[in-house]
């Protein structure tokens, strides 16, 4: 596979994830938005509308600041893991789950630098699930993805080129 090509194709893939996301938030807020919630299967699944200043859970709640600044940096590494990943059929699956948690990150990014909080649509009831969105699933997926991966498939000695051992080291 052509670099350049691949690397296009996780870019594109970002971006309509991302749309994807924001596109679902704002149906999210014109429907839900001082509205009652619709209910999709009675006790178990809702939207509810909710407005997050948190992170997941609600942690550190109302602590924008430490998003403005923890979200890029998170965004570097995701990059930085993206780029030295090698570009070969084996670690397809890595660069497609740092599509999905770069477009979750930035998502909800997008969220508080334009509305200050998180748009929170998707709610499990049957469970009583932390409120949580699209971008939220796109993180979920791709940390247990990754999990999976480096606990199943993948050995210490595949990833010697992304974090490099000795003097090569960061």
């Amino acid at each position: 596979m052509n670099k350049r090509l691949w690397y296009c194709g996780m870019g594109v893939l970002t971006v309509l994830l991302v749309a994807l996301d924001q596109w679902t938030k704002m149906l999210a807020v014109r429907v839900l938005y001082d509205a009652p919630d619709v209910v999709l299967i009675p006790q178990v699944l809702q939207f509810h509308y909710l407005q997050n200043t948190g992170a997941a859970f609600s942690l550190l709640k109302g602590q924008s600041i430490v998003f403005f600044v923890l979200t890029p940096v998170l965004c570097a590494g995701i990059l930085y893991v993206f780029f030295r990943t090698p570009v070969v059929k084996r670690f397809y699956p890595v660069h497609i789950c740092c599509a999905f948690l770069l477009a979750g990150a930035i998502g909800n990014y997008i969220d508080r630098v334009s509305i200050g909080s998180v748009t929170d649509f998707i709610y499990f009831s049957l469970i009583d699930f932390p409120v949580f969105n699209v971008a939220d699933i796109y993180v979920t997926c791709a940390m247990i993805v990754l999990v999976v991966l480096m606990l199943f498939v993948y050995k210490e000695d595949d990833f010697e080129q992304v974090f490099p051992k000795g003097r090569d080291r960061i």
